[in-house]
């Protein structure tokens, strides 16, 4: 069973940047599609990046690209965001996601990390 469990969530400066990491702690058999999404108080969850199972594809939001970006290790179901330029709008919690339709639907979840960004 695929197990997310995200970390490098934290607060930054407007400008800065951070590193989101999520690797499948479970037992797991193949390799998964991933990505990330974010939900902001008051919002709905939304669609951030994802990266196909062996990383030859990637998606971006318009509202991160040039600015984020998605890496996995290769063969694993382990995947990183580099966040940079962040902005106060960023502020959200982040979930790692695996399988499904990676920027729609995902099948498995992360917990969740917290990004706050101050203006």
């Amino acid at each position: 069973q695929v197990q997310l469990v995200e970390s490098g969530g934290g607060l930054v400066q407007a400008g800065g940047s951070l590193r989101l990491s999520c690797a499948d702690s479970g037992r797991t058999f193949g390799v998964y599609a991933m990505g990330w999404f974010r939900q902001a108080p008051g919002n709905e969850r939304e669609f951030v990046v994802g990266i196909s199972w062996n990383g030859d594809r990637t998606y971006y939001a318009d509202s991160v690209k040039g600015r984020f970006t998605i890496s996995r290790d290769g063969g694993k179901n382990s995947v990183y965001l580099q966040m940079n330029s962040l902005k106060p709008e960023d502020t959200a919690v982040y979930y790692c996601a695996a399988g499904g339709a990676i920027t729609t639907k995902p099948i498995y979840w992360g917990q969740g990390t917290q990004v706050t960004v101050s203006s």
